[in-house]
């Protein structure tokens, strides 16, 4: 690659399912270190990018490098090997099992030796509910959980799809401390509905409208731009 401090390279994606597209030539390029968010309406193609990224769905078009390696022909579980962390909008923890098994996944799914207390010191609340299991949480308990088992595999850039869908203002700001703190270390890509934490935790927004990126730039930038409300605006 020829920016050195580029990790994910995105060129021309297209996208979609089956014979309906939703992404169009979409480019993206995420440092190594830093908060992106990806804004947009809804139905704007921000949960099929996160998707196309990591294997969910496959490229119609276009390619993907994460730090110089090819990712179209991997698979979901190689991707995230390679060091992607994922985050879904649902469904990212498995109910059934306790937080401590949730925890212990995390770990197992890059085969590495870990220390589930790595997790209490993101999110403490988890230390007081190891033994339950997850589908008991409270919805906020549940996506701490879910970013907690994402950030034990060791990813080098964390794909978080609406991490603060539906919470109390409480979850919200712990939340986002940490994906600040996270991002001072490692990627972070979010897409968010929430623009005060877009704001936060951001260094670039891309807004996506019917499946095309046609604003980026630096937060400062972008939120300061008298097209943000237009190309937001239901």
């Amino acid at each position: 690659m020829a920016d050195d401090g580029i990790l994910l390279d995105a060129q021309g994606i297209s996208a979609g399912y089956g014979l309906s597209r939703v992404l169009f030539d979409v480019d993206l390029q995420v440092p190594r270190v830093g908060g992106v968010t990806i804004l947009g309406r809804n139905g704007a193609g921000k949960t099929t990018l996160l998707k196309t990224l990591v294997g969910e769905l496959p490229f119609q078009g276009g390619s993907v490098e994460l730090a110089g390696l090819p990712l179209s022909g991997l698979r979901t579980h190689e991707r995230i090997k390679s060091g992607i962390g994922y985050v879904p909008q649902e469904g990212g923890v498995f109910a059934g099992l306790s937080v401590q098994e949730n925890l212990e996944l995390g770990i197992a799914r890059q085969r590495r030796h870990g220390d589930i207390a790595l997790a209490f010191a993101w999110f403490p609340k988890l230390q007081q509910r190891l033994k339950q299991t997850a589908g008991t949480l409270s919805g906020g308990e549940r996506k701490m959980l879910a970013i907690a088992r994402a950030l034990l595999g060791a990813p080098r850039i964390l794909l978080l799809d609406e991490p603060t869908e539906g919470m109390w203002f409480g979850v919200i700001d712990e939340i986002a401390e940490q994906l600040v703190q996270l991002a001072s270390r490692i990627a972070v890509v979010t897409v968010e509905q929430n623009l005060g934490l877009a704001w936060k935790i951001s260094d670039h927004v891309h807004v996506l409208d019917r499946g095309r990126i046609v604003l980026s730039g630096p937060t400062s930038q972008v939120r300061e731009d008298p097209r943000l409300l237009q190309l937001l605006a239901p």
